[in-house]
């Protein structure tokens, strides 16, 4: 069914007509720069529609509700960051005590999902280049398609009271490392294609942060799924901002929803190269 999060009444209806007894929550807005653009927009929708279906499911009668998360809001450098950070603190707040059982699940980049920026370099590379990459350093963690849902599955098994369940991602790679190979693999040298190095765009970081780490994560039944700290809940900071950066959005001020993640205490910071 077709429906828009931020609708609570068009949810409402979906859910006393359906009774969903799984809910996956991956409704959201995920292009960076293009958050770091419509700052306002990111909060309404993965913000405010991440509390209505959050609230709604919980009201509804859910038997299991994961909400997919992301590998930058590990102390978030940009919007789209932060507002899975938020989506993050909504569910753990809900969670405590609640007969839906809560998860939520943080990844990295999904190759061949949309979005991916691998199917942009192979366009590059067969039109003779020049590709384009941000930053002779940057770096990024990279997962299949069917590895991610299958983990994305597992976990949602083990959620309870709003876990943060982390994916073991291996080792992050290169990005321009990923682009040379890409050009061999496509029966080029890699002196016949430029590499162009063009600037970190909007809110993206170099590194994104170490999912796992083993003073601070536990590992579960599953193989590659680990459990992180839990992350500060609504009787916080986070709390007392998440109604002013509502009003803020709602009202177009992009500015003060900026001032407001900076004071919520979910880690988030600007980052300068």
């Amino acid at each position: 069914m077709i429906a828009n999060i931020k609708n609570a009444d068009r949810l409402r209806l979906l859910f006393g007509q359906y009774k969903p007894e799984i809910v996956f929550h991956a409704a959201a807005h995920k292009h960076v720069p293009l958050m770091e653009c419509n700052v306002t927009e990111a909060i309404l929708n993965n913000v405010g529609g991440t509390k209505n279906i959050v609230e709604i499911s919980s009201a509804s009668g859910v038997e299991r509700f994961i909400f997919i998360s992301t590998d930058k809001a590990v102390n978030p450098t940009n919007v789209m960051g932060a507002t899975k950070k938020i989506g993050e603190v909504i569910v753990q707040g809900i969670a405590r005590d609640n007969g839906t059982k809560f998860a939520c699940v943080r990844f990295g980049n999904v190759v061949g999902s949309r979005g991916s920026v691998i199917p942009f370099f192979e366009k590059q590379i067969a039109r003779g280049g020049p590709v384009t990459v941000t930053h002779p350093e940057v770096k990024r963690y990279f997962m299949s398609i069917p590895e991610a849902v299958h983990l994305i599955i597992q976990a949602g098994t083990l959620g309870n009271k709003g876990e943060i369940f982390v994916l073991d991602m291996g080792q992050p790679i290169k990005i321009v490392d990923m682009v040379k190979t890409l050009i061999r693999l496509s029966g080029h040298r890699e002196e016949d294609i430029e590499i162009k190095f063009v600037g970190m765009r909007p809110g993206e970081k170099m590194f994104e942060e170490i999912l796992i780490d083993e003073e601070k994560t536990r590992a579960t039944k599953f193989e590659k799924i680990y459990i992180a700290p839990p992350a500060e809940t609504l009787d916080g900071k986070a709390a007392a901002g998440l109604a002013g950066i509502m009003e803020a959005a709602a009202a177009g001020e992009a500015s003060r929803v900026i001032q407001h993640l900076s004071r919520m205490g979910i880690g988030f910071h600007r980052e300068e190269y």
